[in-house]
């Protein structure tokens, strides 16, 4: 059996969003699953937009997201495979020279549309005697070349909508190179594919129309097409398009925040699918339950708040064995490091909050209040070491007895004096890391008041 090959074909014209690392996961998880090669083939053969540092930035969110390439390829690098097909299509007949001006081409559109006719090429080029060419060469025109379809029928298999057809007669004849030396998507990508011996095409809806025509560039090349699968599309929660170019919902930007990778990767994977969105262990357990079957064929709205809250819930289910080497990059070591953690995971969204606990915790501090009396007497009734997590009810009940106090009015001032904070993780189990000698440094009056 042939070893299945994908691959993930971004133009490095600027960040990548969360659109295009869902295609850019299901391809690379795909090929994991299958015991494949997952290909990053750089689409940079817009000289002019696409910028080396972008595509650095493409792999480094990649590599950020769990995935890393088995091959990468850069379509500028290939050129001279390009002009070489373009020749041997040349003297099969398969494109012809085409001399309009892109002025010219939209009015011809226009008045298509005016009479009721769809806006397809009508092949004016293909009746230019010698002579004609010859005089839009000598005002400097140079032709741009388009392949001739077949007006037949293209079927495919699709792996999410199924049985599909067009009917290429209803396309205009695709251009596939501008003066010889500049090649467009369509033509660059077929050979691209047919070369590297790609076995599966999966990517958004919005190239459905380009299947008939790839499928004939495929059997011009003498190669069989790929299987194809086109996704369903996201949106932002507001209903708008996600561009590269404008940054946003960038992958990069969600690395900016300190979210979870692995959140960012579920969340863009199974948005839109049948698969509920929830946490999972890694990136293995995701691929398997990967199959392009599930999508959706509506348009699914993204919120970027399901990403913050999922990468939360991961964080707060964590053991301590696998976030010990991050917190032990943030300073959090040592024989209370393990108990420090099952006390404040529950409370913090980003592992960089944790370093803020632990200096709430651990450094010398003392918060200001107002209830000097009654944090007297908490000073006067704190038990004795060691403490455990039975300390904080023995003590507060104690408290309660001598001062009356219940509820909110009991637990808000002895919160504040010992973290400074009107919320966070349970004093039951903050109270034994804090200790009886820090607690009554913050239970005292402050120095020099």
């Amino acid at each position: 059996m042939t070893q299945p090959i994908f691959r993930f074909a971004p133009s490095p014209t600027g960040y990548i969003h969360i659109g295009n690392a869902r295609t850019a996961l299901w391809n690379a998880l795909g090929a994991r699953r299958k015991g494949g090669t997952f290909i990053l083939r750089f689409d940079d053969t817009d000289t002019e937009r696409s910028r080396p540092e972008y595509a650095e930035a493409i792999l480094e969110d990649l590599t950020w997201l769990g995935i890393v390439p088995d091959r990468i390829e850069r379509q500028s690098a290939r050129f001279g495979r390009y002009a070489e097909v373009l020749t041997d299509f040349r003297a099969r007949g398969l494109v012809y020279p085409c001399y309009e001006t892109a002025e010219e081409l939209d009015r011809k559109r226009k008045r298509q549309q005016a009479r009721g006719l769809p806006p397809i090429y009508d092949r004016a080029a293909l009746s230019l005697t010698d002579e004609d060419k010859a005089k839009f060469e000598a005002e400097g025109r140079k032709p741009h070349w388009r392949f001739k379809l077949s007006g037949e029928t293209a079927r495919w298999q699709d792996g999410v909508r199924g049985e599909c057809h067009i009917e290429t007669a209803s396309l205009s004849d695709p251009v596939l190179a501008k003066a010889e030396d500049t090649f467009l998507y369509t033509f660059a990508s077929v050979i691209d594919d047919a070369d590297m011996r790609v076995t599966d095409i999966l990517r958004g809806e919005d190239h459905v129309a380009n299947t008939a025509v790839q499928i004939e560039l495929f059997r011009a090349l003498g190669a069989e097409p790929p299987r194809f699968a086109h996704h369903n599309l996201i949106t932002s929660a507001t209903g708008e398009e996600m561009s590269k170019r404008t940054g946003s919902l960038s992958i990069r930007s969600f690395r900016a925040e300190g979210v979870d990778p692995l959140a960012v990767a579920i969340v863009a994977t199974l948005t839109g699918t049948s698969e509920a969105v929830r946490p999972l262990a890694s990136l293995e357990e995701l691929a398997a339950l990967l199959e392009p079957k599930k999508f959706s064929r509506a348009l699914t709205k993204f919120d970027p708040a399901e990403i913050r809250d999922l990468s939360t819930r991961l964080l707060h289910a964590k053991p301590f064995t696998e976030i010990a080497p991050k917190l032990a990059a943030l300073g959090i070591e040592g024989e209370k490091a393990e108990a420090f953690w099952a006390a404040i995971h529950g409370n913090i969204s980003r592992i960089e909050e944790a370093r803020e606990w632990w200096n709430i915790v651990f450094e010398d501090q003392h918060f200001p209040t107002n209830e000097p009396d009654f944090l007297a007497e908490a000073a006067n009734l704190l038990p004795q070491e060691p403490y455990d997590a039975t300390t904080w009810q023995a003590w507060t009940s104690a408290l309660s007895a001598a001062t009356g106090r219940k509820g909110k009015a009991l637990f808000m001032p002895l919160r504040l004096a010992l973290t400074g904070r009107e919320a966070g993780p349970e004093l039951k189990a903050l109270l034994p890391l804090l200790g009886r000698k820090r607690c009554l440094s913050r239970l005292a009056p402050a120095p020099h008041s």
